[in-house]
C-alpha cells in the first residue's frame, strides 16, 4: 500500500505526518510526502516531532512531480493550497484532505511559537493515528 502526503512546501506538515503514519501503519503501507513546492524541512518540525520521539531529521523535501509514476492507494492533502493544487495521480488513489494550520507563519515569542508548533503535531498525530485505524489496519486482520 503506498500513501502520499502532499503539502505545499513539504516543509512542516506533511513532514510531520509522514512520521507518525511510518509510526502508527509501521510495515503495512509505505509512505511518501512530497509538496507542490519545496522548501526545506522545517527545523522546528524536526525539534517538535523530537519532542514527542519521532525522528524526521532525515527526511528530504520532495516536489510531488518525483512521484507521478506510483500508484498510490491514497493521497492526504493536509493544507488547501496544496488540495488546490494537486495534479491528477493515475490509478484509484482515495483522496483525503484535512487543512491544517501552519504552525509557521506564526510570528511571536518563541513560546506562541512553540504552542501552535505542538498544537498542529498534535491535530497530525491524532489524524494519522485515526487514519491508520479506520483505513489500513483492517487490510492487516
Amino acid at each position: 500500500m503506498n500513501i502520499l502526503v502532499l503539502c505545499t512546501g513539504n516543509s512542516c506538515r506533511s513532514q510531520m505526518a509522514e512520521g507518525y503514519l511510518k509510526h502508527f501503519a509501521k510495515d503495512t503501507a509505505t509512505i511518501y510526502s512530497a509538496g507542490v513546492e519545496t522548501h526545506g524541512v522545517n527545523p522546528r518540525a524536526i525539534a517538535i516531532m523530537n519532542e514527542d520521539d519521532i525522528d524526521i531529521s532525515n527526511h528530504t523535501s520532495n516536489n510531488l512531480t518525483e512521484y507521478v509514476a506510483i500508484n498510490f492507494d491514497y493521497i492526504l492533502t493536509v493544507c488547501d493550497n496544496a488540495k488546490e493544487r494537486c495534479p491528477f495521480f493515475p490509478g484509484e488513489a482515495k483522496k483525503l484532505h484535512y487543512d491544517f494550520f501552519d504552525p509557521s507563519k506564526i510570528d511571536g515569542t518563541e513560546e506562541e511559537i512553540h504552542a501552535a508548533f505542538t498544537k498542529t503535531r498534535n491535530e497530525i498525530k491524532e489524524y494519522c493515528k485515526d487514519f491508520v485505524e479506520r483505513e489500513l489496519l483492517k487490510y492487516s486482520v
